[in-house]
C-alpha cells in the first residue's frame, strides 16, 4: 500500500508540478489544468467558484474532463443550464469533504475501517472510501465507483484528488 501511495504521489507530483502549487486555491489549480476544463465550467454554472476559493480546507474528488464525458451530452448540457444550478451544485458539493485528506489520512482510515471508510460530502451524503484491487475507489449512493487516478495535489486551502468517473449523489 505504501507503494501505492507512493507512485500515485510521483506521478501527481509530476503532473501537476508546473500548475498546483501551495499558493494557488484549489480553484486556481483547476483552473490552470486544461483537464478539469469541464470542472471549471461546470464550478461557474453553480456559483461556487467564489465558494471553493475560500478558506477551507477542502478536499475536492476532482472529475476529469474524461470523467464527465462519460455523462450522456445531453444530460450534461442540461445539468449546466441556470434553471439546474442546484441540481449541479449538489452533484458538485458531492464531490467536496470538509477538512484537508491527504493520501496518508485516507489510508490510515482505511486500515482502521478494514479496507472501507465512509466520508461526510459538503451535499450532505456520503461517499463510501474503499480499497479494492489494489486502488482506492469512491463508492456513490448508487453504488456506482470511481477510481482516484492521482492524490495530493496541494493548494492553499485545500487539496485535490483526481477521479476518473464522476460520484452522484441520491
Amino acid at each position: 500500500m505504501k507503494k501505492l501511495v507512493f507512485v500515485l504521489t510521483t506521478v501527481v507530483a509530476l503532473a501537476f508540478s508546473q500548475t498546483a502549487t501551495a499558493q494557488k486555491t484549489i480553484v486556481d489549480a483547476a483552473v490552470g489544468n486544461e483537464n478539469f476544463s469541464t470542472l471549471v465550467t461546470a464550478l461557474k454554472a453553480a456559483d461556487l467558484v467564489e465558494a471553493l476559493q475560500g478558506d477551507g480546507p477542502f478536499t475536492v474528488f476532482a472529475p476529469t474532463n474524461d470523467a464527465f464525458a462519460k455523462i450522456d451530452e445531453a444530460t450534461l448540457k442540461s445539468l449546466l443550464k441556470s434553471e439546474n444550478k442546484e441540481m449541479l451544485s449538489k452533484i458538485l458539493t458531492y464531490h467536496v469533504v470538509s477538512g484537508k485528506l491527504m493520501a496518508s489520512d485516507v489510508v490510515a482510515a482505511l486500515k482502521k475501517g478494514n479496507g472501507k471508510v465512509e466520508i461526510e460530502t459538503l451535499a450532505g451524503q456520503k461517499l463510501t472510501v474503499m480499497q479494492k484491487d489494489g486502488k482506492i475507489w469512491l463508492k456513490d449512493q448508487n453504488g456506482n465507483y470511481s477510481e482516484i487516478t492521482a492524490t495530493d495535489v496541494e493548494a492553499s486551502n485545500g487539496v485535490i484528488h483526481v477521479i476518473d468517473t464522476v460520484v452522484m449523489p441520491e
